[in-house]
């Protein structure tokens, strides 16, 4: 079988469009097309990043010669799907190669390009790590490394707009930026809002946030670019409460403090404002209202009794949260 060229699907990726057969009786419009698309995209670059390591040699490389890539696409290293990984590969052994590329600055050295995870499961399990070996400039670097993720897709939605953020630092154009994660150009300048507006010392203190998509991300902004909000998340994500919380909690604990703790004006009276949003890929749906000195909360769900159990049962931790933040703006 002739040998195919491993870097075609990243080399002419700015040059070749793909045909789109016209559907028959069905024409998809809004968030219809856009999920399909996406699909779409997304089996592409599965294959763009297979065909990486399609007919090369794998080999057997120590993990102590190897480093991670020059930009970092994961937010939360520690999580149960890395403890299973590691147990896995303890099992049966490590069933896919990573992609190295020899180091650019240390000779002897490899750079990861793709497969963080399973060379760090392989190191703390003291095995050789199985690697195909490529060279590749930066620029098919990040790209491979991005698709391979957007293939897996398993990056929560700020941990893509970090990694797309960290190449535009690193200067990387628009171009490479939405190749590598497969994305359009407008859901990139909604990625690079979010960055850019949300200070990385709330994002970072938040963690990947694996249940947090785009739009509540987006919402956020909103609410921080008030500087009187802006100063309530910092001294928040400071608190031992917050920082004890799990991800996706964190971002509910800031949330819900810079949506609920807006006080009306002195001598004006609060106007009832209500609220109503879905969580869960819509499995619940969230009611409030607040009139000023009552605020109502209503869960409708298969599970709205438990999980209105729970809220209160953990209404102690929300409240100490909020009294904390009380305590230094009275101490202020």
């Amino acid at each position: 079988m002739a040998r195919r060229d491993v870097l075609l699907g990243i080399t002419q990726a700015e040059t070749t469009k793909p045909e789109r057969p016209a559907s028959a009786g069905y024409a998809a419009r809004g968030a219809s097309r856009s999920m399909l698309s996406s699909i779409g995209e997304l089996a592409a670059q599965a294959a763009k990043a297979e065909r990486l390591l399609e007919g090369e040699t794998v080999v057997e490389l120590d993990p102590g010669l190897i480093d991670d890539s020059f930009v970092s696409d994961r937010m939360d290293n520690g999580d149960e799907a890395f403890t299973e990984l590691v147990k896995v590969i303890g099992e049966r052994g490590q069933d896919s190669p990573i992609l190295v590329r020899p180091h650019p600055a240390m000779s002897g050295r490899y750079q990861i390009v793709f497969g963080h995870r399973r060379a760090r499961a392989a190191k703390q399990l003291g095995k050789p790590v199985r690697a195909v070996v490529k060279e590749l400039q930066d620029r098919d670097h990040v790209v491979a490394q991005g698709q391979e993720n957007s293939a897996r897709a398993n990056l929560s939605f700020i941990e893509r707009a970090v990694f797309a953020q960290n190449l535009s630092d690193l200067g990387h154009d628009r171009e490479t930026i939405q190749s590598a994660l497969a994305i359009d150009a407008p859901m990139l300048t909604r990625m690079l809002s979010v960055t850019k507006r949300i200070p990385d010392v709330i994002i970072r203190a938040i963690g990947a946030a694996k249940g947090v998509g785009r739009d509540r991300w987006l919402d956020l902004t909103l609410l921080i670019e008030k500087p009187s909000n802006l100063t309530k998340a910092v001294e928040l994500v400071g608190t031992e409460t917050f920082k004890s919380a799990a991800t996706d909690d964190r971002f509910d604990l800031l949330f819900n403090l810079l949506t609920t703790s807006r006080k009306p004006k002195k001598g004006a009276g609060a106007r009832p404002t209500a609220r109503s949003w879905a969580l869960a890929g819509k499995s619940v749906r969230v009611t409030t209202k607040d009139t000023g000195n009552a605020f109502t909360l209503a869960l409708k769900a298969k599970d709205a009794s438990r999980f209105g159990a729970y809220l209160s049962e953990n209404l102690e931790q929300l409240y100490r949260a909020f009294s904390e933040l009380e305590e230094k703006e009275a101490g202020e």
